[in-house]
């Protein structure tokens, strides 16, 4: 079966690419898969190039060109739609999704922290400077609560004496591991 995906980002890209690297028009089972979408919210994000090198354009829909949050996302569930995409990933995608877009798209989030702990935007050097021995990566399903909704898969390290720039890698090591596999495992338990 084809499974047609969709990617939303809003920076530097690396786990699209990873994801354009290790799914695009491939095969796992009875599965192939294929990144049908991207969009990114910020016209500058460094992830367009990394599409481009798959020859996939990416499509900008600028948030603060909208009067309202349902209105943006109003937008992206009528793309996502009309693209037919049977998952939604949102890998580094900087936007609070409103009920418009959560009651409407089948989508995952890519969080960098073992939910439910340090939810939102600074999960990185929160889990960092925290008291806990381990750390990690969650990819989890998307609902209207801030990195929320229901746990998917995680993988997890000993933080050990980590400095803070070998944390921030590993963490990015592990996001490029699990988000591929739990893609593929979503279609797979289908």
């Amino acid at each position: 079966m084809l499974i047609r995906l969709a990617i939303l980002f809003s920076g530097n890209g690396s786990n699209l690419e990873n994801i354009l690297e290790k799914l695009h028009k491939k095969t796992f089972g009875q599965n192939t898969f294929e990144i049908v979408l991207c969009i990114s919210n910020n016209k500058d994000a460094y992830g367009i190039q990394r599409a481009l090198k798959y020859d996939i354009e990416t499509i900008i829909i600028e948030h603060q060109k909208f009067k309202t949050r349902e209105e943006f996302d109003t937008n992206l569930v009528k793309l996502i739609k009309e693209n037919q995409v049977d998952l939604t990933i949102l890998a580094g995608f900087m936007r609070i999704l409103s009920p418009v877009f959560t009651q409407n798209i089948k989508a995952i989030n890519l969080h960098p922290s073992l939910l439910p702990l340090f939810k939102g935007a600074n999960a990185i050097k929160e889990s960092y400077e925290s008291d806990m021995k381990v750390a990690g990566v969650s990819v989890h399903w998307v609902n209207e609560e801030l990195d929320g909704g229901k746990i998917i898969s995680q993988k997890s390290f000993d933080k050990d004496r980590l400095n803070f720039e070998e944390f921030e890698e590993k963490i990015h090591t592990l996001e490029h591991e699990i988000l591929p596999l739990t893609i593929v495992q979503i279609f797979e338990d289908d």
